[in-house]
């Protein structure tokens, strides 16, 4: 029996309570989805449940395999088809939606899905350029205003969020990823989950999220997408999965195999990860779908012989659903009979993918009002695009030249990206079709009404240099066209494009001041012109209010507050090159420079150019060293629970008001199994005006300061010993305190 609230006391108590019910309410409601799961699945013949287990696409303009229209609307009369991507519009989907419902025996609504990575009409920042917001709150609005377009439009699942960690910045998917952290990815991870859910799944505004691609997709070989990933199981589980756990213990209600293989085992096979870990360790009751084609892709794999085969092997692994291809479907009445799948697992994909319709609210309205479908983004939107596009950015150097004055006399805004309008970044949605972004340069001239504003686009370098002559300061706007990053956009080299290095040396040979902006959806190698420019601001590709962002923070009306969410390296020769890597037996000393024998290159300088965490700000800050509440503790209180608060105080040292994100790193010196130099456990980011301090809470548990090991079967523990604890703005923190475990 629950007791009375007996005053402000019991608020925590009252709370818990109310977490109760609804817990309470979830399972009564899940019940009542099972029955009519049950129900339905007692009617259905075999071909309509393999039915519900295929998704086709609409278009033929997405990758291998082309259009299935006419298989579409085919399917979905005869009730044989149970999701489509690729089509949206509330008129285009009501349309097909009434196939499904009105013309099928069972009338069964279908799920439409879409790749809604960051905006649908309203792009955001691209994930890469949200995660160095280092603030779940921006990650949490782009998913909010995303999803209320998304739904609007008749689409009621993302494929997103995308929490692969990687080291690799040659990769193109790098821009989807929040970047080399396991736990930035996990906060980040959950807050787009929030976003995109809501608390009810069934409610006007949300869709279903997905969270890909399970696992390890961005420990792929040499960067090239789609490659093998070969991986130890504490490696696996340390670093990759944990983004995936949060997102499960989030709700997320499904989930994406993904494209590589796992240790030499395909993911879209592996009942390692799919069933094990996934559904039976973290008890995820939620669907999960094939990426495209990645069923059919077990065959060029070498892991499954033909069709037949391949869809054996991904339905029993785990998969629920198959995106584009069809083996499942196309093979599961004869691989039932001949008994190579059951008919229990068959019902349990089923059952899946019928329980999230019905938590969708498809069964008691599967049509979507078309006189509210949102056309276009509104004020409001924008207005969150603009807001936590400059938020994201990252100042990465400043001599002085920023914040740029609005009274300037004359203004130069000069390279390739200077007047560029599609600066939305990859897998932008249907938006960056329809809605060019707002340039740099038009920005500019708004941000400083009463300056000469010149314009010069880099390509004859006299007109540029020209330009920056008569000029009181210049920008200069180089990087990556959006198609350069993104999904099969692998480069071997990750330098600024051919010339764009020539017009900054031009540039800089005038000798006047200036400031180069930085385009981008991957790190690039900046070695080779960085030393001599002034400032550098990485505005990555800041989506559909581009141009406005990033006059926001050259001019101060943002003071930038982002940090690097990835290392940029030095050269390509010196990837992978990351903040959590671990120590070697022969490790570097800068105060023994000239030791050859240890890990380092011949002609290459030590570390990165730039290292995680790094971030500057038009003021300044100091933080404190790390206090914990208490100096030791026990294995067994750790892993009953007990924490430890670390309290770090921060003060805005400088004259104008500011953002600073305190950072939290954990180092376990001696360990049974290597462990990272540093581990990110905590970030805060906080707001203070001139001469304002204050202090930032940071929690350890035992999640913190233990570990996985290699055992299969997955065995988490925490080792007794010293524990170094290292609190400040980068990776290179030097404040630190020692906690001891006994």
């Amino acid at each position: 029996m629950l007791r009375p609230y007996e005053g402000p006391d019991d608020k925590v108590y009252d709370d818990e309570v109310r977490e109760a019910q609804v817990y309470d309410d979830e399972v009564r409601e899940a019940q009542v989805y099972d029955d009519k799961v049950k129900d339905l699945l007692g009617r259905m013949t075999v071909e309509e449940k393999l039915g519900q287990l295929q998704q086709l696409t609409w278009t033929g303009d997405t990758g291998p395999g082309g259009g299935q229209t006419e298989e579409v609307e085919r399917a979905a009369r005869a009730g044989l088809l149970g999701s489509v991507l690729n089509l949206h519009g509330a008129a285009h989907t009501n349309a097909l939606q009434r196939m499904a419902v009105e013309e099928s025996r069972l009338g069964i609504p279908l799920l439409f899905g879409l790749d809604v990575v960051h905006g649908f009409w309203t792009t955001f920042p691209i994930p890469l350029a949200q995660a160095s917001s280092f603030d779940p709150a921006v990650a949490e609005r782009d998913a909010e205003v995303s999803a209320k377009e998304t739904r609007s439009n008749g689409v009621r699942w993302t494929f997103s969020p995308m929490m692969d960690v990687t080291h690799e910045p040659r990769w193109g998917r790098i821009a989807e990823s929040c970047g080399e952290d396991p736990y930035l990815n996990a906060v980040l991870a959950v807050a787009k989950v929030r976003g995109y859910q809501g608390d009810d799944l069934a409610a006007e505004d949300n869709v279903a999220a997905c969270a890909k691609h399970f696992v390890a997709y961005g420990g792929a070989e040499g960067g090239r997408d789609y490659n093998t990933v070969d991986v130890s199981e504490q490696r696996l589980r340390n670093l990759y999965l944990p983004p995936f756990r949060a997102a499960v213990d989030a709700g997320v209600a499904t989930v994406m195999a993904a494209f590589n293989t796992v240790s030499g085992v395909p993911a879209h096979g592996n009942p390692h990860t799919l069933t094990g870990i996934l559904k039976e360790e973290w008890g995820f009751d939620g669907l999960v779908v094939s990426d495209y084609t990645g069923v059919d892709e077990l065959i060029a794999h070498g892991y499954a012989a033909d069709g037949a085969d391949a869809g054996r092997l991904a339905l029993t692994a785990g998969v629920d659903m198959e995106m584009v291809s069809t083996h499942i479907a196309g093979h599961g009445r004869q691989l039932l009979a001949d008994g190579r799948i059951t008919e229990d697992r068959l019902d349990d994909a089923v059952a899946r993918i019928l329980r999230l319709k019905y938590a969708l609210g498809l069964f008691d309205d599967p049509y979507t009002d078309e006189a509210a479908a949102i056309g276009a983004p509104t004020p409001a939107a924008l207005a969150a695009a603009r807001e936590t596009a400059a938020r994201s950015m990252v100042l990465m150097k400043n001599d002085g030249v920023l914040p740029l004055d609005p009274g300037a006399g004359s203004i130069a805004v000069v390279g390739p990206f200077a007047d560029h309008t599609d600066l939305h970044g990859t897998w932008a949605g249907p938006g960056c079709r329809r809605f060019p972004t707002a340039g740099v340069l038009d920005a500019v001239r708004a941000a400083a009404p009463g300056a000469d504003v010149a314009h010069a686009d880099g390509q004859e370098l006299a007109q540029a240099v020209a330009a920056a002559e008569a000029a009181d300061v210049t920008i200069v706007v180089v990087g990556e066209e959006p198609e350069l990053s993104g999904e099969a956009a692998v480069r071997s080299e990750i330098s600024l494009p051919a010339g764009q290095q020539e017009l900054i040396a031009a540039v800089a040979a005038t000798g006047r001041p200036f400031a180069v902006v930085l385009v981008n959806g991957r790190p690039l190698t900046v070695g080779d012109w960085v030393d001599g420019v002034p400032a550098l601001l990485e505005a990555w590709h800041p989506g559909i209010e581009a141009g406005n962002a990033i006059a926001d923070v050259l001019f101060g009306t943002v003071n930038p507050g982002g940090k690097l969410p990835v290392t940029f390296p030095r050269a390509v020769g010196q990837i992978p090159v990351y903040y959590n890597r671990e120590n070697t037996g022969r490790p570097y000393d800068p105060a023994n420079a000239d030791e050859k024998y240890v890990s380092k290159y011949l002609d290459l300088a030590d570390g990165p150019q730039f290292v995680f965490g790094h971030g500057l700000s038009y003021t300044t800050f100091t933080t404190g060293e790390p206090r914990p509440d208490r100096a030791a503790l026990t294995v067994d209180e750790l892993t009953g629970g007990a924490c430890v608060e670390i309290a770090v105080s921060v003060a805005n040292t400088g004259g104008r008001a500011g953002d600073e994100v305190v950072q939290l790193y954990v180092h376990d010196p001696v360990a049974s199994i290597a462990q990272p130099l540093r581990r990110l456990r905590g970030f805060s980011r906080v707001t203070l005006e001139p001469g304002e301090s204050t202090v930032v809470h940071f929690t350890l548990g035992a999640e913190d300061l233990g570990f996985w090991t290699n055992d299969p079967a997955g065995r988490f523990i925490v080792e007794p010993g010293r524990f170094d604890v290292y609190a400040g703005t980068s990776s290179l923190a030097a404040a630190r305190c020692t906690l001891t475990v006994h």
